[in-house]
């Protein structure tokens, strides 16, 4: 179907041969080259007439004869670009790309055509000097793997959590930035199979990473990390790699006590909720409620508390998270604290009489 259907017509090269017809439905680029230049511009005069509703009868078409294997060019679905100079300005990206690699070409951001190649798979864009990435790259709908390596991005989008992304993303490499947290919704992104954050300045890594349920690569070397998460216990990894992060020693005989006693009316409330599986949504509870919720800390016992609790950090072997690890120091340890929550002081006091007698 031609009739107001040609998104437009690309005709720079019409006296090599080669014209471009993009179509609308589907969203396709016809490709022509090798093409006779006459039989070429009666052709695409017919094109323009079909479009407009007209009849092309009257146009002295060639008869169709059948091309040679040769001839035929496949739609690309591979593009690798590695310097500046071999950056394509003037053209599209065909939009039948699957992998698109454009490294050391000195983009600041984005290009706004990449964000319409909706069948790519594959993006990399590492090396490069980007700082912030468009809520727009969640609509590419198909892309498994995104790799920003070595950019100058200060954070990664809670948007793009929430986006397509959420259900297609198995690869992300955010190496060599200069990110120092990852938003709450980070955790959404439950497809990643691989994660790579070395080389960052992350203070700490997202609460509830134990739901990323698929993961099973996770290098975050050389960062600012002084502690895990309580979440992290939940992980199933294959290889993990902390190396080089100023991990403190674990004191679980100097907690953080930030519990309030009595409770307050709202911890009661938030620790009913979670504890009782209340469904809660921002159509009941004012969005901040709803976060804190989601985020709520976990006791030794299974009770939830929200913003009344007593911290304290413990030692955890890393080989019970990860097939291997990587030694966290040059002393050869595989050895990290992770963050542990109490919800009263009758746990901490249990936790507390365990710990003595088995180190006494």
């Amino acid at each position: 179907q031609v009739q107001q259907n040609v998104e437009r017509l690309f005709t720079r090269f019409v006296e090599e041969g080669k014209a471009t017809v993009r179509l609308r439905e589907p969203a396709v680029d016809l490709c022509l080259s090798k093409a006779n230049v006459i039989n070429l511009k009666t052709f695409l005069s017919a094109v323009r007439l079909a479009h407009q509703g007209s009849d092309t009868g009257v146009l002295p078409l060639s008869p169709l004869v059948p091309a040679k294997n040769s001839d035929v060019e496949k739609p690309k679905t591979k593009m690798i670009i590695t310097s500046r100079r071999d950056y394509p300005l003037t053209k599209s990206f065909p939009f039948s790309l699957e992998h698109l690699q454009t490294s050391y070409c000195k983009l600041a951001r984005i290009d706004t055509r990449v964000l319409c190649l909706k069948k790519l798979r594959k993006l990399d864009l590492s090396h490069n000097h980007i700082k912030q990435l468009p809520a727009t790259l969640g609509d590419l709908v198909c892309l498994q793997e995104l790799d920003l390596h070595d950019n100058h991005l200060e954070a990664f989008s809670g948007a793009l959590c929430s986006s397509s992304l959420q259900r297609s993303l198995q690869f992300l490499d955010l190496s060599q930035n200069q990110i120092q947290a990852l938003p709450i919704e980070f955790c959404q992104l439950r497809g990643l199979v691989q994660l790579r954050l070395d080389d960052n300045a992350l203070l700490r890594l997202p609460c509830r990473i134990g739901q990323l349920s698929r993961l099973r690569f996770l290098s975050a070397a050389r960062n600012k990390l002084p502690f895990l998460p309580s979440d992290f216990r939940k992980l199933s990894l294959e290889n993990l790699d902390l190396f080089g992060n100023p991990f403190e020693q674990p004191n679980p005989l100097v907690p953080n006590i930030q519990l309030k006693i009595p409770l307050t009316l709202l911890e009661c409330a938030a620790r009913a909720t979670v504890n009782h599986r209340i469904p809660f949504g921002c159509h009941l509870l004012p969005s901040h409620l709803c976060k804190d919720l989601e985020v709520a800390k976990t006791c030794r016992c299974g009770s939830a508390c929200l913003s009344s609790f007593i911290q304290i950090t413990v030692t955890m072997n890393l080989h019970h998270v990860a097939h291997t690890v990587v030694l966290v120091d040059n002393m050869g340890g595989t050895e990290a604290p992770v963050l542990c929550y109490f919800c009263s002081l009758d746990c901490y006091s249990q936790f507390l009489d365990r710990h003595l007698q088995s180190n006494g």
